[in-house]
């Protein structure tokens, strides 16, 4: 069985719940309602860093004053957005997500969440999900300096558990994840249920690359250190 030293920083969008597209369309209206038209894959692209950095370039990319009034304005209506998704129903945890989680409880593997998302919109998806941030350590994007790209995130997520990042796995499914992971020289593990294909995440850093959690789960010998 997996060694309990070895432990699982997870992304949260895309990588343990079905979000990824939804935080696409509620960034798309929130751009909308600015007057900003981009089309809808090159937001996708970006979708993984935090809100504030994605803003600033899809900004910088249009030509656009920044400006933080705008910038809380544009992440105001994205999580107003994102939570009437959430409200209709069509955000749901991944397969398998849940079946995870409790196995590595269960063999006491230490493991913790680290989004890039804030609060107000990561409390519904832990919710779906059934994690309590009392309980489990969970890293939201306003309680680190830099997000990813930058390893921050999951530098305290490791912190939080007490555990070496060395021995932990980042669980991603964006190329953000992978930089990330590789910043902070721990090892990437990449999921293919956020919408990025294989051979960007293995270029990025991922050493393996799995369709979902559920699968994840099936290959976890793959990943996790044997006694």
């Amino acid at each position: 069985m997996p060694r309990s030293n070895t432990a699982f920083l997870f992304d949260l969008d895309g990588t343990l719940i079905d979000s990824v597209y939804q935080h696409v369309l509620a960034w798309k209206e929130s751009l909308d309602r600015e007057g900003v038209v981009l089309p809808v894959w090159s937001i996708h692209r970006k979708i993984g860093m935090s809100g504030g950095l994605f803003t600033n370039i899809l900004l910088r990319e249009t030509g656009l004053d920044i400006t933080e009034e705008r910038i809380q304005r544009l992440q105001r209506w994205h999580a107003e957005a994102f939570n009437r998704h959430h409200a209709q129903g069509s955000v749901r945890p991944l397969p398998g997500a849940r079946a995870l989680l409790d196995f590595l409880t269960q063999e006491k593997i230490p493991w913790a969440i680290a989004t890039s998302g804030r609060m107000q919109t990561a409390v519904h998806n832990l919710a779906a999900l059934g994690v309590d941030p009392d309980k489990v350590p969970v890293v939201t994007r306003d309680m680190v300096r830099h997000a990813k790209p930058d390893p921050d995130l999951f530098l305290a997520a490791a912190e939080r558990l007490g555990v070496d990042i060395h021995q932990s796995l980042v669980i991603g499914d964006s190329i953000w994840d992978m930089l990330a992971a590789q910043r902070a020289r721990a090892l990437g593990v990449g999921l293919l249920s956020g919408g990025y294909g294989q051979d960007e995440l293995q270029r990025s850093g991922a050493f393996r690359v799995y369709d979902d959690p559920a699968d994840l789960l099936r290959h976890i010998d793959e990943v996790a250190a044997r006694d």
